[in-house]
C-alpha cells in the first residue's frame, strides 16, 4: 500500500515551468538539505512499473525531513503527494504536479509488547522485526506490499487481519500544521479506509508520520512457521515477481469476492495493451515491459463494466490512480488501443 496525498489549500494542480522547479528545488536544498529532482521519473519508485513524472521529486529519509517537506509545500500551497513503497498506486502517464514526496523514513523500535514504525518502514520488515522480537499479530504484514504509512492511510489487511486490529496511534500532521499522536478510534478506520481518505474541503490532507501497534508476546519459532505459510500461500496464489499493484479491487461487501467474481466473468489473461489480468489471480493486474498506466486504467475500466453488466454490482478500487487524469477518458489518445481475450 501507499498514501497519495492531496493540493494543499488554495494550490493549483498546474505544471511549474523550468524556473520554477529550479527556484524550489533549490529552496529545499536550502531549507531543508535534501535534493529535489525535477521532473523526477516515478515508475521505477512504483510496484506496477508504469506512469509519468513528478514536477518536483524528493525523498524523505527520516521523519524529520518527511515534516518538514510536508510543512514546505503547504506554504507554497503546492501540490503535495506522498508516496511510500508505490504499492498501491497506478501514476498517470501525464505524471503528478507539484511535490512528490518518497517517504523513506524507517526507523523502528520495540518497547515491551508495542512496536513503534516511522511511516517508510515496509509492512513486511515490520512482520519479521516483531517476530524476531517474540510479538505476534503483524505476521499479515508479510503480504502488504506497502509502508506503515501506507498502510494505515488504507487500514491495509491481509489473511483475515487489518491494522485496526493491531494498531494503538498513529503520530498525525494535521491541516493546522501541529503534530498530535491520535488513538486508534480517533482514525476512522474502516475496510480499506481511514479518516485520511477524507480530508476537510479546503483543509491540507493530514499525514502519517509513525505508528505504534500494541502485539501479544508468543514464542517466535511459532510467529516464523506462520510467516512461513503466509510466503508459502502467496507463491501459490499470486503472481509474485511480475509488476502489479496488488488487489485491483476491494471485495464486494457479501457474495463472491472481487477475484472470483473476475474469473468467473472469464476475463482471466484479458489484455489491454501492456496490461493483462494475471491468470494466477483474476484480481491482480500485471504489466509487461513497454505497457502504460493508459493500458492499466482502460483494462480495469474494462473489467468494472464487465461486471456490472454481468452480476450488476460495482466493483469499487482498491488502486489509487495519482496525478494529472484530468479528462479520463481520453479518447484521443492512441495509447492502449490493443484489446484482446485470453
Amino acid at each position: 500500500m501507499t498514501d497519495p496525498g492531496a493540493p494543499s489549500p488554495g494550490a493549483v494542480p498546474r505544471v511549474l515551468d523550468a524556473a520554477a522547479k529550479a527556484t524550489l528545488a533549490g529552496e529545499v536544498a536550502r531549507r531543508i538539505g535534501v535534493k529535489a529532482e525535477q521532473d523526477g521519473a516515478l515508475a521505477r519508485h512504483t510496484t506496477m512499473r508504469v506512469g509519468g513524472s513528478a514536477d518536483l521529486l524528493v525523498t524523505a529519509h527520516n521523519a524529520f525531513e518527511l515534516r518538514a517537506l510536508v510543512r514546505f509545500a503547504r506554504s507554497r500551497e503546492l501540490p503535495l503527494t506522498l508516496l511510500g513503497r508505490g504499492s498501491n498506486v497506478i501514476i498517470s502517464d501525464r505524471g503528478v504536479r507539484g511535490l512528490v514526496v518518497h517517504v523513506r523514513a524507517e526507523g523502528t523500535r520495540v518497547d515491551g509488547a508495542t512496536y513503534r514504525a516511522e511511516a517508510g518502514v515496509p509492512m513486511a520488515r515490520a512482520a519479521t522485526e516483531t517476530q524476531r522480537a517474540g510479538l505476534a499479530g503483524l505476521e499479515f504484514g508479510l503480504a502488504i506490499p506497502g509502508s506503515v504509512g501506507g498502510a494505515v492511510w488504507a487500514n491495509a489487511g491481509a489473511h483475515g487481519s487489518d491494522v485496526r486490529e493491531v494498531l494503538e496511534s498513529a503520530d498525525v500532521l494535521l491541516a493546522d500544521g501541529s503534530e498530535v499522536r491520535l488513538g486508534v478510534d480517533d482514525l476512522g478506520l474502516a475496510y480499506r479506509d481511514s479518516r485520511f481518505k477524507h480530508p476537510i474541503a479546503g483543509a491540507a490532507p493530514e499525514v502519517v508520520v509513525a505508528a505504534t501497534f500494541r502485539l501479544e508476546p508468543a514464542d517466535a519459532d511459532a510467529i516464523k512457521a506462520s510467516l512461513d505459510d503466509i510466503r508459502r500461500w502467496r507463491q501459490a496464489h499470486q503472481p509474485l515477481g511480475l509488476p502489479s499493484a496488488g488487489s485491483t479491487f476491494r471485495n464486494p461487501d457479501e457474495g463472491p469476492s472481487a477475484g472470483e467474481r473476475i474469473d468467473a466473468a472469464g476475463l482471466k489473461g484479458f489484455r489491454v495493451g501492456g496490461a493483462r489480468v494475471s491468470e494466477k489471480h483474476a484480481n491482480f493486474v500485471i504489466t509487461e515491459k513497454g505497457a502504460t498506466a493508459t493500458d492499466v486504467r482502460r483494462l480495469v475500466d474494462h473489467i468494472h463494466a464487465t461486471i456490472r453488466e454481468r452480476d450488476g454490482i460495482d466493483l469499487r478500487p482498491e488502486v489509487e490512480f495519482v496525478g494529472d487524469w484530468a479528462g479520463w477518458p481520453w479518447p484521443e489518445d492512441g495509447g492502449g488501443d490493443s484489446v484482446t481475450a485470453a
